[in-house]
């Protein structure tokens, strides 16, 4: 990959996260104002302070006025952007590559998504296609094929990938009953999942992330300026991003074990940010669990754990909140929810309390000491992806 990278260029010196849930009682304009306010006081700025703004939805609006009219910003540049899951993550890439090339001082990343009292159950396809080419699967279902093709790979039979599979759910929920802005705040049983309704293959209701409303936000400048705003900044190490071309679903030597827009994305992103042992390196990692066995092929996608053997790990507590690496402390998609243009924001903004100390004391993890943090997000169906994979620290250098 041809990425040059932009490491301890930018920082982020502050954030916002609204708690994702069921908002009947807010609209869109009322999560943007509550994530931005939130972001505005961190870093100690007003709204006119921002330069520019990138603005990511997917279904929630088609322009940078669904930005501008709730702020009240006046003659301010706002570009919407949707790419998928990493909607929220592509808007902070474009604000920290837009300040790290001199164009602006202060930018702003916003993501927000309003679904639940849409009339629609989860998300909806914009214009759905009337030729014949249309998808027939869910979601749920092109990634239900994920289980049984790595268990036949590597000798996992049915039980114990159940179990394993379970084991991802229990954590995550484990996680987000312990954070007061998660959609579903509930500790749950191995039992419970394994008896959950089946919605496609094995996986059932406790398999599958949740859909939520939410939003998320945060302001960077340039690494030099950081301390203007704040004393704790977050610096921007790595961004890196791959889109896949879709062959997988056509090629035939694709076998569903692995996603390689992930691991393409996570090694381009340990080369702009000097990471060789990843495992090792980092002191935690939000990954894109939408389902379970999505998070358990990301751990060796990731560099986690070698190929074949990620099974193993999740079943040790390496990827606990108290484990040697812990994944998705704040309860990742599978408990904090997931409003599409907000999630990749969500993350990042759990490694900034992360690795500024400031997460829940019964949720903050104790590997902070290693001073970095990684950024996971992706969007599409395996064999037809693509990944955004950042890395952040707590010190430059």
């Amino acid at each position: 990959m041809g990425s040059h990278g932009i490491r301890d260029q930018v920082a982020i010196v502050g954030m916002g996260c609204t708690p994702f849930a069921e908002h009947w009682g807010k609209g869109l304009d009322d999560l943007i104002v509550d994530a931005c306010a939130e972001a505005f006081t961190s870093a100690a700025v007003q709204k006119d302070d921002v330069d520019a703004y990138w603005f990511g939805t997917a279904q929630s609006g088609m322009s940078g006025i669904t930005l501008a009219r709730p702020l009240q910003l006046r003659n301010k540049p706002v570009t919407r952007v949707e790419n998928y899951c990493t909607t929220g993550s592509e808007a902070l890439r474009a604000a920290a590559y837009a300040v790290a090339s001199g164009a602006y001082d202060v930018a702003m990343a916003v993501g927000a998504e309003k679904v639940k009292d849409s009339g629609f159950q989860g998300l909806n396809a914009m214009n759905p296609p009337g030729d014949g080419t249309a998808r027939t699967l869910t979601a749920a279902a092109m990634f239900s094929m994920v289980a049984p093709a790595y268990g036949q790979k590597y000798g996992v039979d049915d039980e114990t990938m159940a179990d394993v599979l379970a084991s991802i759910a229990v954590k995550n929920h484990y996680n987000g009953a312990r954070n007061p802005r998660a959609q579903f705040r509930r500790e749950i049983t191995k039992e419970t999942v394994l008896k959950s309704p089946r919605l496609a293959g094995n996986l059932g209701v406790f398999d599958c992330a949740g859909v939520a409303d939410g939003a998320a936000a945060a302001i960077v400048v340039r690494a030099e300026d950081a301390l203007k705003y704040t004393d704790k900044p977050i610096y921007v190490k790595a961004l890196s991003f791959a889109a896949g071309s879709g062959s997988g679903l056509i090629d035939p030597g694709y076998d569903y074990t692995h996603f390689p827009e992930c691991e393409a994305a996570a090694a381009d992103a340990y080369l702009q940010a000097g990471i060789t042992d990843p495992r090792h390196q980092l002191a935690m990692a939000e990954v894109h669990d939408c389902f379970t066995p999505t998070e358990l092929v990301l751990m060796e996608d990731l560099g986690f754990a070698p190929r074949g053997t990620a099974w193993k790990e999740v079943l040790a507590g390496t990827f606990a909140l108290d484990g040697e690496l812990p994944v998705n402390p704040d309860g990742g998609l599978k408990s904090f929810g997931h409003p599409v243009g907000a999630s990749g924001l969500r993350m990042f903004f759990e490694c900034w309390l992360q690795l500024r100390h400031e997460a829940p004391a019964d949720r903050q993890i104790g590997t902070t000491d290693r001073g970095l943090a990684m950024i996971q997000n992706l969007g599409g169906y395996p064999g037809e992806m693509l990944s955004f994979v950042s890395v952040v620290g707590a010190a430059l250098g």
